[in-house]
C-alpha cells in the first residue's frame, strides 16, 4: 500500500467518492462528490470496474508527493498541473514517482478537479463511503501535511491513457422535470422562468448553488395554501425559491427536509454540470416531460462504458521529454559502421 502526502494545499480539498444513498430516512443526504462524472471518467482512465474514493479540488489544487511509484488519474475542471515544474496533461493517467513533486494549481475551466490514485484513497469508511460531508461534519477539508494511504494498483505496470471528457465546464442547458409543487407557480411564471437566462452567482458551496436571473419568481400557489406550505422532503437537483424569488438548486450535502416552494428539479444527469460551472456563467433550464427524462437518463454504468470507450493511449509531446535520447524513435536505424 502506498500513500500520497499532500505538502501544500491551495483549495478546499476533501476526500470524495460516491456517497452513502440511501440514507434519506435517517437525515443524511447522499454526498459524495461534486461531479460525479469525474470519478466515472477517472475510472474509465484507470481501468477500475467501478468509480474509486478521489480527492475532489474546489478552485484550486495543492502539492502532492508519493513514497512508491503511484498512477493517478487527472479529471474534472481541467487544473494547471506539473511534474516537477514540467506541464502535465489533464484528463490523463499520470505516473507520481518517488521524490517528485505534482503542483496542482487553479482551475482553467471549470470549478472542481479531481485526484484520484489507481487503487483509490483508502482507510476507513463510515455507512460504507470514505467521503467527506463537510456540512454536518463527517471528516473534514484536507490541509497540508495530511497523508493518505491509497488502495494497491492491480496494474502498476500500466500505461499512460487519456480521455475525452464530456463537455460541462462552461455553463449551458440544465435539464429540467416537474416536481410535486411545480403547479404552485402560475403557467406564466414557469414559462418566463425557461425563458430567462440566469448566472451561477458567487454564493454556493457543496448544499446548494445560487443563480442570478433577470427577476425573482414567486410562486403565488403558496401563498394561498391554508397553514402555508409544510416542509417536505428535499433533495439534489430541486430548485427552491426563497422569499427573495432567487432561484437556488440543491446539491450533493444538502438538507434533506425543506420549507420553501420548488419550481422543478434538475436531472442527476445535467448536476455534474452546473457544479462546474463557474460564476458568471449562463445557464437556462428546459423543461422535459417524465417521459422523455427518463428516456434521456444514462445510468451510471452506461456513463462508465461509454467513457472506456472515450479512453486511449496517451501519446507524449517529445518537447517535454527530458529523456528523449533514451528512446529509439524509430524502427530498424542503424549506424552505419556496426560491420567494422
Amino acid at each position: 500500500m502506498s500513500a500520497l502526502t499532500l505538502s501544500a494545499v491551495s483549495g478546499l480539498l476533501s476526500v470524495q467518492d460516491m456517497g452513502r444513498p440511501g440514507h434519506l430516512a435517517r437525515g443524511l443526504s447522499r454526498g459524495g462528490a461534486m461531479d460525479r462524472l469525474a470519478l466515472i471518467e477517472a475510472a474509465a482512465l484507470l481501468a477500475s470496474p467501478t468509480p474509486l474514493p478521489a480527492i475532489e479540488m474546489a478552485g484550486a489544487g495543492g502539492r502532492f508527493q508519493a513514497e512508491a511509484p503511484l498512477w493517478l488519474a487527472l479529471t474534472g475542471a481541467p487544473m494547471r498541473a506539473t511534474l516537477d515544474g514540467r506541464p502535465v496533461p489533464w484528463h490523463a493517467t499520470l505516473l507520481l514517482g518517488p521524490g517528485e513533486v505534482l503542483t496542482i494549481g487553479p482551475a482553467e475551466q471549470g470549478m472542481l478537479g479531481y485526484l484520484t490514485p489507481a487503487g483509490g484513497i483508502a482507510g476507513p469508511d463510515w455507512l460504507g463511503s470514505r467521503a467527506a460531508h463537510l456540512n454536518i461534519g463527517i471528516g473534514a477539508p484536507l490541509a497540508a501535511g495530511a497523508v493518505l494511504p491509497c488502495g494497491p494498483d492491480p496494474a502498476p505496470q500500466r500505461s499512460p491513457r487519456l480521455i475525452r471528457p464530456l463537455p460541462r465546464f462552461a455553463g449551458g442547458t440544465l435539464r429540467l422535470i416537474d416536481g410535486p409543487q411545480t403547479d404552485l407557480f402560475t403557467a406564466e411564471e414557469r414559462a418566463a422562468f425557461l425563458a430567462a437566462t440566469f448566472l451561477r452567482a458567487p454564493r454556493s458551496n457543496r448544499q446548494a448553488v445560487a443563480l442570478d436571473g433577470p427577476r425573482p419568481f414567486r410562486a403565488e400557489g403558496a401563498r394561498q395554501l391554508s397553514g402555508g406550505l409544510a416542509s417536505d422532503v428535499i433533495g439534489p437537483g430541486d430548485v427552491q425559491m426563497a422569499g427573495d424569488g432567487v432561484p437556488t438548486v440543491l446539491m450533493a450535502e444538502c438538507q434533506t427536509i425543506g420549507g420553501y416552494p420548488r419550481i422543478g428539479t434538475v436531472m442527476p444527469d445535467d448536476l455534474p454540470r452546473l457544479a462546474q460551472t463557474p460564476p458568471g456563467a449562463a445557464l437556462r433550464f428546459q423543461h422535459l416531460t417524465l417521459a422523455e427524462a427518463r428516456a434521456a437518463h444514462r445510468p451510471e454504468d452506461v456513463l462508465l462504458r461509454e467513457a472506456r470507450a472515450r479512453t486511449g493511449p496517451l501519446i507524449r509531446d517529445p518537447s517535454t521529454m527530458p529523456d528523449l535520447l533514451a528512446y529509439s524513435l524509430i524502427s530498424g536505424v542503424v549506424r552505419g559502421d556496426e560491420a567494422d
